[in-house]
């Protein structure tokens, strides 16, 4: 049974009958039906009244897209090695949108065939994190896994990446921050921040910069404690230039007056979302923060060395590791 607003969400987020009821198959029309008559049940223009003008239009789009989802195209992404259909899309990016397929992978296609040289660093980031995970097979789980690429693409075409899905339960630090206003208890984000230190100082023991350690980068899934630092279509090695910049985030110095990158802004960025997270009277751990965002990078202190430095303020701040259960709160109608 949806909700009213979760029902909304979902009808005007999509844009193609598959982004509402996946590929078309046969064997799924009931499955569909059943989708309609439960988006009925909250939208449908004798239930919310006559004023509802969002609800009306969402209720005509179901129907709309029901009589067109048996014809519809059905995209597919090819490589030389495999092909993957894409069965709607999963999240808007800076660069690139992603799409789930009708298997356990995700497609992610940049916007534009101007930004192709972006996906090209990011495949040959997510190779070097493989290499490196086959070595230090503990640092796998914060690194998101490449499975397929496009490859070379016509002038004009876009590259898209294949990548191992992590969609059940995964939500993204954007959305923590979202469900906590008031910031987040010190420590709910221990556990997140260490494991994000974990992810960066990783990359750094292999010179790569991330360059865009942003709250729409850091997926985390509540339940498990899990957290994959992904996005990494700016990632250079260290001493480069970013590729490019995205006017949203807020840069330090370095790269705002176009100078190389090194391990020290992955810290600063870092640390700029942990301040942006904790609440405000998280005084011991935002000053841990504020350590790290000096101006100058030669003053930040280094990632590997921030991991033991950050365990000894949580002892001294909470004593023993104990595991806290985290959720985000359940959103009403």
């Amino acid at each position: 049974m949806f909700t009213r607003e979760e029902a909304l969400e979902r009808v005007e987020g999509a844009r193609s009958p598959a982004d509402l009821f996946g590929p078309f198959d046969a064997a799924r029309t009931k499955e569909a039906h059943r989708l309609v008559r439960a988006l009925a049940l909250v939208l449908h223009p004798d239930r919310v009244g006559a004023d509802d003008s969002r609800a009306h239009a969402a209720s005509a789009k179901v129907s709309q897209f029901h009589r067109m989802w048996p014809h519809s195209d059905q995209v597919v992404m090819r490589t030389a090695r495999s092909a993957y259909p894409i069965a709607g899309r999963h999240a808007v990016g800076s660069v690139a949108n992603v799409y789930r397929t009708d298997g356990p992978q995700v497609v992610k296609v940049v916007r534009a065939a101007a930004l192709n040289p972006l996906l090209h660093a990011e495949w040959d980031a997510l190779r070097r994190l493989g290499r490196l995970t086959d070595q230090h097979p503990w640092l796998r789980p914060y690194y998101p896994r490449l499975v397929d690429e496009s490859g070379d693409v016509g002038r004009g075409e876009r590259a898209f990446t294949v990548l191992e899905a992590l969609l059940d339960g995964f939500v993204t630090l954007a959305d923590v921050r979202r469900a906590f206003p008031g910031g987040l208890d010190g420590r709910d984000y221990a556990w997140m921040h260490r494991r994000l230190l974990r992810a960066v100082a990783g990359a750094h023991r292999i010179g790569l910069v991330h360059g865009a350690i942003v709250a729409e980068n850091v997926l985390v899934h509540p339940e498990r404690h899990g957290i994959v630092l992904a996005g990494w279509t700016f990632a250079v090695t260290e001493g480069e230039r970013l590729l490019a910049t995205d006017k949203t985030i807020c840069y330090p110095p370095e790269v705002r007056d176009g100078h190389p990158v090194t391990s020290a802004t992955d810290v600063h960025m870092a640390h700029t979302l942990m301040l942006d997270l904790l609440a405000d009277n998280e005084h011991r751990q935002r000053t841990f923060a504020l350590g790290c965002t000096q101006d100058n990078p030669a003053r930040r202190p280094d990632a590997v060395d921030l991991l033991t430095e950050y365990d000894e303020l949580l002892e001294e701040l909470y004593g023993e590791r104990t595991f806290r259960p985290f959720a985000l709160p359940r959103t009403g109608a």
